[in-house]
């Protein structure tokens, strides 16, 4: 058995918004787990079915938690590759999220990225891959 990265897990305020904001950047929800019992609901992000094993986000969801959650200073962002980064950035800003930091080159680079952040507050990088 090999070893893989699977996936990285968030709180979120609302699930339902945080789907739709991913699916700005062109992931969709893969699968939705609710759990009555525990009084928290999961929804698993990603592209296409997700065949190829790539790493997927897990959008948690603790009922009844909608003020929100410390993101703490360890986290740095999620990293999702587009074919071109000011468009993803456009359909945020058009779908109602939040750019912060524009298409551009990386500093001391040429690899254009981009910072958008999901209604939660957590930061995703845009890197151009063509």
């Amino acid at each position: 058995m090999s070893t893989s990265y699977l996936h990285t897990m968030v709180r979120v305020k609302n699930i339902d918004r945080s789907v739709a904001f991913y699916g700005l950047l062109g992931m969709r929800e893969l699968r939705r787990t609710e759990v009555p019992a525990g009084e928290y609901t999961l929804a698993f992000v990603g592209f296409d079915d997700n065949a190829h094993g790539q790493a997927e986000i897990e959008l948690t969801y603790n009922w009844g938690q909608d003020s929100g959650y410390e993101i703490g200073t360890g986290f740095g962002h999620f990293a999702v590759g587009v074919p071109d980064v000011a468009a993803a950035c456009e359909k945020v800003r058009t779908g109602g999220g939040k750019v912060t930091r524009e298409a551009g080159p990386v500093k001391h680079g040429t690899t254009v990225i981009a910072f958008v952040e999901d209604p939660d507050g957590y930061k995703i990088e845009l890197i151009e891959r063509r």
